[in-house]
């Protein structure tokens, strides 16, 4: 199987990339109580915003973007054209930044890169959390097993 190949650059900015991030969320957020509903709206838009600014400032510029719903998540696919797979660089006080790849690994529930053909694809997974008044105490059982 071959990679795929990578498009041109997208113009889109990063507030662009927060729209289709709300637009994704709206129906899921509503089913939701509001502490659960805005943190995964934050958490998503830093996602979001965090790797369509490092697209455009170290991957070549942005050349994709997909935000959906699916299995039980909210996915954020962002494509660039470099096939440089990010890395995190420990703190520098001498050099700003440094942050955003941990950033976004400890936000969300998943992270992978996919390196193409000319550029690469950072699916970020956000899991959702099960709607108001979803019977969720298999899920507290299995984690409290897990733990001890």
């Amino acid at each position: 199987m071959s990679a795929p190949e990578m498009p041109d650059t997208v113009r889109m900015t990063c507030a662009q990339a927060r729209t289709e991030v709300r637009a994704a969320l709206r129906q899921v957020c509503i089913e939701l109580p509001f502490v659960q509903a805005r943190r995964l709206h934050e958490d998503a838009l830093l996602v979001v915003s965090e790797l369509t600014a490092n697209a455009m400032r170290h991957g070549g510029g942005l050349s994709g973007l997909d935000v959906r719903v699916q299995d039980g998540a909210l996915l954020v696919s962002v494509s660039d054209r470099s096939e440089v797979v990010p890395v995190h660089v420990p703190a520098d006080p001498a050099r700003p930044g440094g942050f955003g790849w941990l950033m976004v690994q400890r936000l969300t529930s998943d992270v992978t890169v996919e390196v193409g053909c000319g550029g690469k694809t950072v699916v970020a997974a956000l899991a959702l959390p099960p709607p108001h008044g979803a019977d969720s105490s298999k899920s507290r059982t299995r984690e409290r097993r897990s733990t001890g």
